[in-house]
């Protein structure tokens, strides 16, 4: 395990690395083995010098975390529990999809991103919160899961959602530089379009998050179409009622000129009736908006349940038929791997 005295490499902007005496090919050299091999250990990188590597190793780290669990789905989902420097635990979710065009067929790799430990927000339906928010992720940490997983996955990763554990918009001053990185052909190389953030509706930061000049897409975790709905699942609601999160989001697309997604998680007896879809639709048409509707992933230890799948399917219509812009139904992936946010972590500190 790393010492927490010494910086994290992945915290300091790659065109920033200067370390004294170090020649710049030198730390090109270094930023290849990082960004586009995958190494995060001095020692595998064999065309450094032998001191060069021992002086390095005294001055930063390179390895923020470790996986201390990896869980294979059978439906092609895997989840990796890591252990950060200061012993806390987060999670990163993989997530494969055959797609094809034209008779074509090929595997996308997504991954689920964490950007706190824990969460503030105490989503009802969220695991991630049920501990409470214990500290932000710093910018070396958020890289870190996607070069560590990419490596597990032994392959390139096509698409980034934030969606993970914590709010990623509660921690913009160390998510806006590691977007800087991911998206740099120095960096990870990884386009804006392949690159979604999912925010529960922190209005000032959606605003804030419009001027960000790269087309990241925005996702809205709404989870009900009126406010007494949405507050019972979400307590943000409270602060920013739906109105004003709407008018926000306005402002972001008028800017953006991008089309946002509105996540719906379906929780049988709450959010499941008719009515609410019939509001979804409304909100989608409004917005102009894709919704993604997700039925809930069960959480041990709380009580919501997920709808039956009638319901679901009759949900969906019922959307659909609102003439909502573009309407998904993504049957979650990962119950055998407790794939919902925060649940092998609370698994884990619970031992």
């Amino acid at each position: 395990m790393a010492s927490l005295h010494k910086p994290l490499l992945l915290d300091i902007p790659f065109d920033h690395w200067d370390w004294d005496e170090v020649p710049k090919y030198r730390r090109e050299q270094v930023r290849k083995w990082v960004f586009e091999k995958g190494f995060l250990d001095w020692d595998q990188m064999s065309n450094l010098p032998k001191s060069l590597k021992s002086d390095l190793s005294e001055q930063v780290d390179l390895s923020p975390m470790e996986p201390v669990k990896v869980q294979g789905s059978s439906d092609t989902t895997k989840k990796i529990l890591w252990k950060l420097r200061d012993q806390q635990f987060i999670e990163s979710v993989l997530i494969r999809a055959t797609e094809g065009t034209k008779g074509v067929r090929a595997s996308r790799l997504t991954l689920c991103v964490s950007t706190q430990v824990g969460c503030a927000l105490g989503c009802k339906f969220c695991a991630s919160g049920l501990d409470g928010l214990k500290r932000n992720l710093s910018t070396g940490e958020i890289v870190g899961q996607i070069l560590l997983a990419r490596n597990e996955a032994g392959r390139r990763i096509d698409n980034l959602v934030f969606m993970g554990m914590g709010e990623p918009l509660a921690n913009l001053p160390a998510l806006i530089p590691a977007l800087d990185t991911i998206l740099s052909p120095e960096g990870l190389g990884i386009g804006a379009r392949h690159i979604t953030l999912s925010t529960s509706g922190l209005v000032p930061k959606i605003i804030e998050l419009a001027s960000y000049p790269a087309q990241i897409r925005l996702a809205i975790s709404l989870h009900g179409g009126d406010d007494e709905t949405r507050k019972k699942i979400m307590p943000i609601n409270d602060r920013y009622p739906i109105e004003e999160l709407f008018k926000a989001c306005e402002q972001f697309i008028e800017q953006r000129k991008k089309m946002i997604t509105l996540e719906y998680i379906l929780i049988k007896g709450v959010n499941d009736d008719l009515k609410q879809a019939e509001l979804l639709a409304e909100h989608a048409n409004r917005l102009n908006a894709k919704v993604n509707l997700i039925p809930y992933n069960r959480v041990d230890g709380l009580e919501w349940e997920r709808p039956d799948i009638e319901q679901v399917k009759l949900f969906h219509k019922t959307v659909a038929e609102g003439d909502a812009p573009r309407v998904t139904l993504r049957m979650e992936k990962g119950h055998d791997i407790d794939a919902a946010c925060g649940q092998l972590r609370l698994k884990e500190i619970k031992k």
